[in-house]
């Protein structure tokens, strides 16, 4: 059984024994976290498989919940007021979010096999594959279907948005779409000679498809951008494709329209 990541641990209780502190958690928030740990205890018993499986689908479930804001003992308090970026955006706020990062916390300490470590030189050129695709899809995509344009521009709050998109949104969603759902169905399809390609196209589909809430078209441009965080999860590794998402992201907020068009 792979050692436990003790230093993900620690941070993860340093962190979440603060915003208790400081009025961000209740009580109830245990909830979540003791139910995490029973999905992780289950996951981790290698000698019974049915536990095993009766441990992720308890973690599919939680990680719905907690993503979809359903679990009690959270306060997600708002640190930018809804404004427009940009005269003709849609208003946009953020909310830092003490329940979502779990999911990438569970992740990484239950599932160790989803960091998959490639030489820098090589992550940082699927890296650049990654973003040129994801860019050029997404981006391009968004711009035809006259959704956002160009528009240069960096806000006073932008560090704040920069700290929260790549720590609690970014590398949350790529733990669990490309490491877990990917790196998962890939290892569950290595027999087939397509089972990689497979892999990445389910969860490009699947990524797209939580964006349903926003629109057809949001579910569009995810999948499409998810072919590029796919590749560069598969090429360079779970730090390759939080990489090529988060700037992607920081593209889209940093020099056209953020969020959409108005």
């Amino acid at each position: 059984m792979p050692a436990l990541p003790w230093l993900h641990l620690a941070l993860l209780s340093t962190g979440y024994g603060l915003a208790l502190v400081y009025g961000h958690l209740t009580w109830t928030a245990a909830i979540s976290v003791a139910l995490l740990l029973f999905a992780g205890y289950a996951v981790r018993q290698q000698q019974t498989p049915v536990g095993q499986f009766l441990g992720h689908a308890l973690f599919l479930i939680m990680a719905l919940a907690l993503a979809l804001h359903w679990m009690p003992g959270f306060f997600n308090g708002r640190v930018i007021p809804a404004q427009r970026l940009t005269d003709d955006a849609a208003p946009f706020a953020m909310y830092l979010n003490q329940d979502k990062p779990l999911i990438g916390f569970w992740l990484l300490l239950a599932c160790p096999w989803i960091v998959s470590r490639r030489p820098l030189r090589l992550a940082a050129g699927a890296t650049a594959l990654g973003l040129a695709l994801s860019a050029v899809l997404a981006l391009g995509g968004a711009m035809l279907l006259g959704m956002i344009h160009w528009a240069p521009k960096w806000p006073d709050h932008a560090w704040l948005w920069v700290f929260n998109n790549l720590l609690l949104v970014t590398l949350v969603e790529e733990a669990l779409f490309r490491g877990y759902i990917q790196g998962g169905l890939s290892r569950r399809f290595k027999h087939l000679s397509y089972g990689d390609n497979l892999a990445l196209l389910l969860s490009s589909l699947l990524f797209g498809l939580v964006h349903a809430g926003a629109g057809w078209q949001w579910v569009l441009l995810s999948g499409l951008a998810g072919v590029g965080y796919g590749l560069a999860y598969r090429f360079g590794g779970l730090g390759a494709a939080i990489a090529t998402h988060f700037l992607l992201n920081l593209l889209h907020f940093a020099l056209f329209t953020y969020p959409m068009l108005a």
